[in-house]
């Protein structure tokens, strides 16, 4: 059992940067892959980004196009910790953010078990 808490949303200009955490409870971290995922209103989730369990060859990233160039993952196992930065940030950013683990570096919601409760982020123009 993996319990997810998301934090660092809030409300930011247009051009502005967030930077979005997750933290995990429990020893296995390290073992999933951690996946961001957000919704808006009226919309269903979409799949943000997310980040291979690591390993020795390091840590692989995967961004949906709508975010690349704008949108970074990262982990830290030490802190059972993942972050997206956020930067560029634009109205259509506006959601709640979830963070998933799972056990496949991919972007179906399906393949992630454990789910935080979200945080929101609203961009405004």
């Amino acid at each position: 059992q993996v319990h997810l808490v998301e934090s660092g949303g809030g409300l930011v200009q247009a051009g502005g940067s967030l930077r979005l955490s997750c933290a995990a409870s429990g020893h296995t971290f390290s073992s999933y892959v951690m996946g961001w995922f957000r919704q808006a209103p009226g919309k269903e989730r979409e799949f943000v980004g997310a980040i291979s369990r690591s390993g020795r060859s390091g840590d692989r990233t995967i961004l949906a196009d709508s975010v690349k160039g704008r949108f970074t993952i990262s982990r830290d196992n030490a802190k059972n910790t993942v972050y997206l930065q956020m930067n560029t940030l634009k109205p259509d950013d506006t959601a709640v953010y979830y963070c998933a683990a799972g056990g496949a570096l991919v972007g179906l919601p399906n393949f992630y078990d454990y789910w935080g409760q979200g945080t929101q982020v609203t961009v405004s123009s």
